[in-house]
Order: C-alpha cells, then structure tokens, then sequence
C-alpha cells in the first residue's frame, strides 16, 4: 500500500460526510429548499430538493483536486521546494478537504433548517479555520500553489520565510477575531467585522513584503 493511501480514504470519507447527511434527511425534505443565503442569513434563492446534492458535489469536487494538487506538488513545482515540505503538504491537503467537508455539511444543514440562522455558523467556522491557516503559514516554504505569491516573496527566499512568518500571526489573530465577532455581534455588523479582518489579512502581509523587498530584503 502507497504512503498516500491511507490519506486519500481519509479524504473520501471526509468528502462523503456531506453527501450522506444530503441522502439522510432527502426522504424529509419539501418539495423546495433554501439553495443561497444572504449576508444576513435570509433564504433568498430556493430550488427543488434534488438540489440539496448540488453543494456536496461541488465542494467534494473542488476538495478532491485541492487533495491531489497538495499531495503531488512535488511533482510539478518548479520551485522545488524542501523535502520535509512533502509531509506538512499532505497534512495540509487534509486540513483543506476537512474544512470542505465541514463548510459542506453546515451549508447542507442550514438548508433543511430554515430557522437556523447560517451566518452565525458558517462565519465563525470560517474564522476558526483562517486562524488554523495561520499556524500553517511560518512552515510554508517558497511555492508557486500555495501562501502568498507575490513577486518579491517568489524571488527572494528571506522576504517569503519572513513574510509568512507575519502572516501566521495576523490569520491567526484575525481568524479569531472574526470567529468570536462574527458568533457575538447582529448579522450586519458581524459581517462588517468579517470582511474587514478579510482586508487585514490581506493588507498587512502584502504591505510588509513590498517594504523587505524596498529594504532590500533586510529586516529594520
């Protein structure tokens, strides 16, 4: 048996989570459900009960090629990154196909319970996970698939190990902040918070790559 094996089954039950939850409650389900949720957690676009596979499918299809393009980036990544990379992807792969998993089954659940409010689920979920991210961050090494692939991270080694070292502590952060705002604060302005940790997130590394690289990739 392949070392990959075991991981690969690990990722097809997790992917099939969603799916047999969809096949437990069909029997029950109206003639329509709930197919999308507005940013206050409202129903606003519905469909037959055949649709309740639509969101499983999806994200077990996009889960399965996330899997695959993790496990085997060895294979294709001109960068050629370190060995010990090749385990911490693999783990890495599987934190990706969890969360799929999890965000697939809370999206399946909100739609066979119309008096759950989605929001104040699936936000903080998304927060716990961006925070999960971040304790990935500092072990990525340079790689052209995953972390961030700006032009100075990608040409000097320094400004991507330092950058992401940044980047660990702001997902961090900012995933909880998101996860305890998002679960504490009314619909609209948890939504505000969560967009607006979304811009840290992204700001902050980005910025702080761009002034290494003008420092010529020294630390002040």
């Amino acid at each position: 048996m392949k070392k990959s094996t075991p991981n690969l089954l690990i990722a097809l039950v997790l992917l099939a989570i969603p799916f047999g939850y969809a096949a437990f409650v069909f029997p029950s389900l109206p003639a329509t459900i709930p197919t999308h949720f507005n940013y206050k957690g409202e129903a606003d676009g519905f469909g037959d009960r055949g649709s309740i596979f639509l969101v499983p499918a999806i994200l077990s299809g996009v889960g399965l090629f996330t899997f695959f393009l993790l496990s085997n980036i060895k294979n294709f990544d001109p960068k050629r990154f370190k060995t010990e990379d090749d385990g911490m992807f693999k783990k890495f792969a599987l934190f990706m196909v969890a969360f799929l998993s999890v965000l697939g089954t809370i999206i399946t659940y909100s739609a066979t319970n119309n008096n759950i409010n989605i929001t104040k689920i699936l936000l903080p979920f998304i927060g716990i996970s961006f925070a999960g991210l971040g304790l990935y961050m500092p072990k990525l090494h340079q790689n052209y698939f995953a972390g961030f692939k700006l032009p100075w991270t990608l040409e000097n080694e320094d400004n991507w190990n330092e950058t992401h070292k940044v980047a660990g502590k702001v997902w961090l952060y900012s995933g909880i902040i998101q996860a305890i705002g998002t679960l504490l604060l009314p619909n609209v302005a948890a939504f505000v918070v969560f967009l607006g940790c979304i811009i840290v997130m992204i700001t902050i590394p980005t910025i702080f790559s761009y002034r290494m690289f003008k420092n010529g990739n020294k630390i002040n």
